[in-house]
């Protein structure tokens, strides 16, 4: 289902209206396929329905058909596996393994969350005697969830997957160059006759309207983003009127501590994988190395040979490791930040390229450059592409001094072989998520989200179902026997 007439096959979607946009694969600039462009009038369309399901329907108040419904996704995806692998790397430039780990990831979510369906408790207490205080939580009615393109599989579900579970009724806008893979990839749960009409919309645009729509509709209770910092902070704006709840996954600049007893040479590959992972497009990326001065040098050297070895090209090619940058555009406007680095840095320790491909394609090779000054702009500001930054540090204040030293928190990692030397670090950096001698290790089960002006909320586990509830307190004077 990778054509314009495949989309319209699909049932309660809104895509009956709209220009075809083409889908172009940023490994060799051809075209992938074409959907249909929605605009304002499809988003409120879509918003329309959902506002109805989820007031007329017993879709809220349903819990066990949740849970089958989200089972008969998961199990749709699992066995449409491989095609699905296969679009997400043609639109997205992903190797075919990645995309293959993604689906399974993905999949492996929605049945986590099709499980706490029916497990979404509130508490009762007896306040005093004979008054009883009962806390519900509540779906909170329509969700308006706009999807990126760098991990569109996973970043889909995990927020339109709890959503659902709790009973809310959904608007999903993907970014429009993994527009084709979202909706082949939704196209199942859309498609089933057992899930109220208008519980799952999908809209599709190349523009903004769309997003613009659901952000500003009284209409729509709560956003899922994910996404840049900036257009975070222009979300906020723009709710604020509607005061709708949000949930932001932003912008990063992950920090990993590499200290003296570490074994850099075992280390330096696996920050090369963490730091190139998606291309470097990933919030959650390797940006900067903090590595102790003792082993600054090694350090340097080590990373430079990892991050040179990684081999570049189409996500086809079972032998590629990295593969393009997301479009042409993209990979440009990333290109200039990265150059700009080449002079402001101390040091270019590795200096990339854009690399010659097809017309229309996005390939680029990592760089390094060093630095002592953690208030460089290149330090500070989020690039996203594969750019990574090592800085030296002398002791661990002067190393968390450094690594706080942003405004972002999303993640970071602590390398060394001190487990109480580990544990101090990871409690003493401002960041949402902290991996010990690993990097970039998400899961199902385990929360995500930011500090500071890396997000609002939390997404994956438990905990990411209350961004898509209300808490109600029922209170209720019964009275005492015999009172």
């Amino acid at each position: 289902m990778t054509g314009f007439a495949a989309l319209h096959a699909i049932g309660k979607t809104r895509l009956e209206a709209g220009d075809p946009a083409a889908s172009i694969n940023p490994a060799t600039g051809e075209e992938v396929g074409r959907f249909p462009a929605g605009g304002k009038a499809e988003a409120e369309a879509a918003i329309a329905a959902a506002r109805r399901a989820f007031d007329t329907t017993l879709w809220p108040q349903a819990p066990r058909e949740r849970q089958l419904a989200l089972l008969r996704w998961a199990d749709a995806m699992e066995r449409d596996l491989p095609r699905l692998a296969e679009l997400l790397t043609l639109t997205n430039g992903k190797p075919l393994a990645h995309s293959k780990g993604e689906m399974a990831g993905a999949i492996s979510e929605v049945r986590y969350y099709a499980g706490l369906t029916r497990h979404n408790p509130g508490h009762a207490m007896e306040v005093a005697p004979g008054e009883i205080s009962v806390m519900l939580r509540e779906p909170i009615g329509v969700a308006g969830l706009i999807v990126p393109w760098n991990a569109p599989a996973v970043l889909l579900v995990r927020s339109l997957a709890p959503a659902l579970a709790v009973g809310c009724s959904t608007v999903t806008k993907p970014a429009p160059q993994t527009a084709l893979f979202t909706a082949a990839c939704m196209a199942p749960l859309i498609d089933d006759p057992e899930v109220p009409a208008g519980v799952v919309n999908l809209v599709l645009e190349t523009g903004h309207e769309v997003a613009e729509t659901l952000v500003a509709s009284p209409d729509v209770d709560v956003i899922s983003f994910t996404g840049s910092n900036l257009v975070g902070q222009r979300i906020m704006a723009a709710a604020a009127p509607t005061m709708k709840k949000l949930s932001l996954e932003l912008g990063g600049k992950s920090c990993c501590l590499v200290l003296d007893d570490a074994d850099v040479e075992a280390v330096a590959p696996k920050l090369a994988a963490a730091a190139t992972i998606i291309s470097g497009q990933q919030c959650t990326a390797a940006r900067r190395v903090l590595v102790h001065e003792s082993r600054y040098a090694e350090a340097k050297a080590a990373l430079a040979q990892a991050l040179s070895g990684i081999r570049i090209g189409n996500g086809m090619d079972a032998a590629t490791a990295m593969g393009p940058l997301i479009d042409a555009r993209s990979c440009d406007a990333v290109w200039r930040e990265i150059e700009a680095t080449f002079e402001a840095a101390d040091e270019v320790v590795l200096k990339g390229e854009r690399m010659p491909g097809p017309d229309g394609s996005a390939f680029m090779s990592p760089s390094l450059v060093a630095t002592r000054d953690d208030n460089a702009g290149f330090v500070q500001e989020e690039i996203f592409g594969p750019l990574l930054v090592i800085e030296p540090f002398a002791d661990e204040a002067e190393a968390i001094a450094k690594a706080n030293n942003t405004v972002y928190g999303l993640s970071a990692s602590v390398w060394t072989n001190r487990t109480d030397a580990a544990w101090r670090l990871a409690r003493a950096l401002r960041d949402g998520t902290v991996w010990i001698n690993d990097h970039n290790k998400l899961f199902a089960e385990a929360e995500t989200g930011g500090y500071r002006r890396s997000g609002i909320g939390r997404l994956h586990g438990y905990e990411a179902l209350m961004d898509f509830c209300e808490l109600k307190h029922v209170y209720q004077n019964v009275g005492v026997v015999g009172g």
